[in-house]
C-alpha cells in the first residue's frame, strides 16, 4: 500500500512540472503612428519628467531620426 502511495506521489510530481502549453504568442496590439517631418514655427519645448517633447496643436511629439512622432504623455 505504501509502495502505491509513493508511486501515485512521484507521478503527480512528475506531471505538475510538465506543461500542457508547448509555445505561447504574445501578439502585440496594432498602432497607427502618426509622422510629422517637420513642426511649424509656433511649437514650444516642454519637459515632462525630464524629456523634452515638443507642444504643438493639443498633441505631444518626439524627435526622431525620421522627423516627429505623436506620443501621449
Amino acid at each position: 500500500m505504501m509502495r502505491y502511495l509513493v508511486y501515485t506521489l512521484i507521478f503527480v510530481f512528475v506531471l505538475s512540472l510538465s506543461s500542457c502549453a508547448s509555445r505561447v504568442v504574445v501578439k502585440q496590439p496594432a498602432t497607427t503612428v502618426t509622422l510629422v517631418k517637420k513642426l511649424p514655427r509656433q511649437y514650444k519645448v516642454i519637459l515632462v519628467k525630464g524629456k523634452r517633447y515638443y507642444f504643438f496643436n493639443e498633441n505631444h511629439h518626439r524627435k526622431t531620426k525620421r522627423g516627429f512622432v505623436v506620443v501621449k504623455v
